[in-house]
């Protein structure tokens, strides 16, 4: 009992470590200026268009995200994934500190802006695979894909990359739309989407 106890901790620390990696790639990216991975394209522009920060618009649409899989998989939806509340907001504040601790960073050529572009695309990839790894829960991101897998019959990976690509295009039509320029989708985000999964 102590030992799954024991177990189901290191499991969750390895889950916070992993979200603290996460918040400080997506962190990076901003920094970079070359536009923010696919699933914090669309919080980064809410957070240009409103007063909410990175970190409050993606609590934002997790919540929203975890809605949508209840009303899809009504009865089969599990309790268990309303966890990702708790890991949502505690993401969205980590963001927020990431973004504040790196606020003294900045490039000063477009070199400087893909080093700290890779940089984020490493950490986002590390932070991803000890969140998969710990096995607890999943980010509403994950969580949603995997219900339209259980309810259509998509596989993960084509359902994962339409979600990415229907964040981008949210994002760049309202960026395009009321800011009058694309704004957090760029190269950045193209690589961000490539090679997050190889990392």
């Amino acid at each position: 009992m102590t030992t799954k106890i024991s177990g189901l901790v290191k499991r969750y620390l390895m889950l916070c470590v992993g979200l603290a990696v996460m918040a400080f790639g997506v962190g990076f990216s901003i920094k970079a200026g070359l536009g923010t991975s696919p699933i914090s394209s669309l919080p980064y522009v809410l957070s240009r268009l409103t007063p909410l920060t990175v970190g409050t618009a993606t609590i934002l649409m997790h919540v929203v995200l975890i809605l949508l899989q209840i009303l899809l998989l009504r009865r089969r939806y599990d309790p268990i994934q309303l966890m990702q509340l708790p890991v949502a907001l505690v993401f969205g504040f980590l963001t927020d500190f990431a973004v504040w601790a790196l606020q003294g960073i900045s490039a000063g050529n477009y070199l400087q802006q893909w080093v700290l572009c890779v940089v984020g695309i490493l950490l986002v990839g590390v932070g991803v695979s000890m969140e998969v790894t710990a096995n607890v829960v999943t980010l509403a991101g994950e969580g949603m894909v995997l219900a339209v897998c259980k309810v259509f019959p998509v596989k993960f990976a084509n359902a994962k990359i339409g979600f990415d690509v229907t964040l981008v295009v949210i994002a760049s039509v309202l960026s395009l739309v009321f800011l009058r320029q694309l704004v957090g989708v760029r190269e950045g985000t193209v690589a961000a989407a490539l090679f997050v999964g190889m990392t």
